[in-house]
């Protein structure tokens, strides 16, 4: 009789438990509930008085004035590159290490302008947040510092410029979403992959149907980090990884895809599985340098996702395996393919393409990549206005090959002249939450997750991705 009995109440605390998943209750101590057997994270409501930020254009800025909050491998560069921009005065820089910014501010008297204000201690960026003479504050700290920065710089009239990934949570994507619409400041993240040569000129053909219609992208971050683990300052970037599952980096691959596939500009991404290798190498590297005996983060993660316009993404991360670094960049489309790393090329459909281009350009071969000359001449017809415009300036100051330039160029001239930025509040938030959506897909057996929509229903109020004050 005991027996029957345990078994009735076992059998019917699981009926429970699972009718309690289906009806929607919040799973407890978490940010989400499983409903008709998709996770569905919280998504609050837009508050009374915040306005949408699509199509935002701040008052312009003549001369815009930037202060650097983290100025070592990432912060120093974009110092570097930051006064080759006419209209620019650096009034600040903040950071742990003052030798930092004695460092940085050598580098400004070197280029014949004037030394910065230093901050230091965790602290110090509120104080400068906090100036009246500023109106840019460009960070490139630790990830778990990206928003609460950003946060203050916002709060205090300041537009946010936050490297990658500007967040780290579902949670802290809706912060930076809220904030911006609040304080109508811009936040933008600092997502370099979409101004390479490559990415921009693919995404421009993309977008003028030269690949006809889309059906499949991929985008990846595979970069063995084992020459760079120590480098990081107090080991922040192993530690997050061992504590955090999912693609914790997925912006590089994703970014330029979703531009490509105009992402909350008359698409959207539906909902994502996620599933993960085993960690092996980084939980060797954690026990090496931290002493540590678990690893959240697998060698491998790949995510799948979809949109509503029926097309497939695959994202893939790996930053422990020893393989050659490949940012995988892909575009299948019904009449052409593109593939960036590890052989860069194109494919079309024979006849597809216009003898304008180049004489040959119609005799193409469905199975195999078109010429290198051929590629050459579809590149430089293609060629984004953007990259018209600077690249040559860009490969010289560099960054990246050049396409840090270009974004820290767009960003300024965008602020300058008073335009909408090229990626907003939304992409920042849509290309980071990845890292905590994946994490829960692959811890619940690679169960879907619906995919936040981030601009409240508004997704489809702008026409295709647009750069804004370009010579089209």
């Amino acid at each position: 009789m005991r027996l029957n009995r345990f078994l009735t109440v076992a059998i019917l605390a699981v009926v429970g438990l699972f009718m309690l998943s289906c009806s929607g209750t919040k799973i407890s101590g978490e940010n989400y509930k499983v409903k008709n057997g998709m996770i569905v994270f919280d998504e609050p409501e837009r508050a009374p008085g915040q306005q949408t930020m699509l199509g935002y254009a701040a008052e312009p800025i003549p001369v815009v004035r930037i202060a650097f909050v983290g100025i070592g491998g990432r912060g120093a560069s974009a110092v570097e590159r930051i006064v080759h921009i006419e209209g620019v005065e650096i009034k600040a820089l903040c950071d742990l290490e003052q030798s930092r910014i004695d460092k940085s501010n050598a580098f400004l008297e070197k280029m014949g302008r004037p030394k910065a204000d230093g901050y230091t201690g965790p602290e110090g960026y509120k104080e400068l947040c906090e100036r009246d003479d500023i109106d840019l504050v460009y960070i490139a700290t630790d990830w778990v510092m990206h928003v609460p920065v950003a946060l203050y710089a916002m709060e205090n009239g300041k537009h946010a410029a936050i490297e990658v990934p500007a967040a780290i949570s579902v949670e802290e994507c809706w912060q930076l979403v809220d904030t911006s619409e609040r304080t109508r400041r811009h936040c933008m993240m600092l997502e370099n992959c979409v101004y390479d040569f490559f990415e921009l000129t693919c995404m421009n053909m993309a977008h003028q149907g030269v690949f006809g219609e889309i059906v499949h992208a991929e985008g990846a971050y595979i970069h063995n980090l084992v020459d760079n683990w120590r480098e990081y300052y107090n080991n922040w970037r192993l530690d997050f990884n061992q504590k955090h599952r999912g693609d914790v980096y997925a912006t590089h691959g994703f970014g330029p895809v979703c531009m490509a596939l105009n992402i909350h500009r008359g698409n959207k991404i539906t909902h994502l599985v996620a599933m993960d290798s085993k960690s092996v190498v980084g939980l060797e590297k954690a026990r090496d340098i931290m002493g540590a005996e678990t690893f959240a983060n697998g060698d491998h993660t790949t995510t799948l996702l979809h949109t509503i316009k029926g097309q497939t993404i695959e994202i893939q991360h790996n930053v422990y395996s020893p393989r050659p670094y490949n940012r995988l960049y892909q575009l299948t489309g019904s009449r052409g393919f593109a593939n960036k790393y590890p052989v860069e090329g194109f494919t079309f459909v024979k006849g597809w393409l216009s003898a304008d281009i180049h004489p040959s350009a119609p005799n193409t071969w469905e199975h195999g990549f078109i010429s290198k000359e051929l590629q050459s001449a579809l590149l430089d017809y293609y060629k984004h206005p953007i990259h018209k415009e600077i690249e040559e300036k860009a490969r010289k100051v560099g960054g990246h090959g050049g396409m840090d330039f270009v974004m820290d160029y767009r960003l300024i001239y965008c602020l300058q002249n008073g335009l909408p930025l090229d990626q907003d509040v939304y992409d920042a938030a849509e290309w980071s939450c990845v890292g905590e959506l994946s994490a829960v897909s692959a811890a619940n057996n690679s169960m879907p997750v619906l995919f936040p929509d981030f601009t409240r229903g508004d997704w489809d109020k702008l026409d295709g991705v647009k750069f804004y004050g370009i010579q089209e």
